[in-house]
């Protein structure tokens, strides 16, 4: 079987539905996190969320309920700490430079530019 197997409709579908399952997880500790420490949710960092669940995960899993609650209060406190700072006027338009080599533009033909270096 070829190792570049094409996936199926279904398999790819499947695999945006996990994707939006861990983005929608993320943002929900982010919440969580948020509204029990007094944070806007929307200030706190997407990724140092994804950071430190992956780091908590591990012991979420092998702890009894009790300490799991513990562990995933310390886990919305130390996501609170990564928080996003206020960045005002932000917004910028979406350009793309003309050319953005450090070379200039090409005004002649080619054979012309040739002949030019040539006897440069």
């Amino acid at each position: 079987m070829d190792v570049l197997q094409c996936k199926t409709p279904s398999m790819v579908r499947k695999e945006i539905y996990i994707y939006l399952l861990a983005y929608n997880l993320l943002r929900c500790l982010m919440w969580s996190a948020g509204t029990t420490y007094g944070t806007p949710p929307n200030r706190l960092s997407l990724q140092g969320t994804r950071y430190h669940l992956n780091n908590f995960i591990f012991q979420l899993l092998a702890a009894t309920s009790t300490k799991s609650l513990r562990i995933y209060q310390t886990l919305l406190k130390v996501i609170v700490h990564k928080v996003v700072p206020e960045r005002p006027a932000r917004s910028e338009a979406r350009v793309r430079k003309r050319r953005p080599k450090a070379y200039p533009l090409m005004m002649k033909p080619r054979h012309e530019l040739r002949q030019q270096l040539q006897t440069a």
